[in-house]
């Protein structure tokens, strides 16, 4: 026990400071760092190569190192979103938008559902569907526009904020979105 207190209190974040001493993060953000830390199997796979070598005590250096991974995932990995909050580094959960629609994609099918949302200055703004000249590989399923849902057709005419639900390959939603939505 007193291996894990020492291994998550003080050297988890002495080394953390150290490494990230000319980073950008401030107090915070590297606090939460050396908090979430590295965890899991990898420790316990190495802890193995001794134990298979013959190493002499190479039980006990596994024992200590697997209570210390299971007391760290136990301990910290539960604490992880409290942590965060009470250092204040976690961000707004953005809320997921819910289709009436559902998807389920299939092998031999090589194009997407995906999203692609308008900004108010999008050349597509204003424009019926029909005059934006889509690849065909390219079909918008449906339109989330407020709290509304649209099927569009060729004439439905496209708002900035409107959220397009479009079914696409990569490459015809990437000239897409390059086209209709330029950064």
């Amino acid at each position: 026990m007193l291996c894990a207190a020492a291994l998550i209190l003080l050297a988890r974040p002495l080394s953390v400071f150290v490494s990230l001493l000319f980073s950008s993060l401030n107090l915070r953000e590297k606090t939460f760092v050396s908090w979430v830390g590295l965890r899991g199997a990898v420790p316990i796979v190495l802890a193995t190569f001794p134990l298979l070598a013959g190493v002499s005590h190479a039980d006990l250096m596994f024992n200590v190192i697997f209570f210390v991974v299971l007391t760290s995932v136990l301990l910290q990995g539960t604490t992880i979103p409290i942590m965060a909050r009470w250092l204040k580094v976690d961000a707004p959960e953005t809320p997921r938008r819910v289709y009436p629609i559902e998807y389920t994609p299939v092998g031999g099918f090589k194009s997407e559902l995906k999203e692609l949302t308008l900004s108010p200055e999008s050349p597509a703004v204003g424009k019926a569907i029909v005059e934006l000249g889509l690849p065909d590989e390219f079909l918008i399923i449906l339109i989330a526009r407020e709290k509304d849902f649209i099927l569009p057709s060729g004439g439905t005419v496209l708002q900035g904020g409107d959220t397009l639900l479009v079914l696409a390959d990569k490459a015809s939603f990437e000239a897409v979105q390059a086209k209709i939505c330029p950064r």
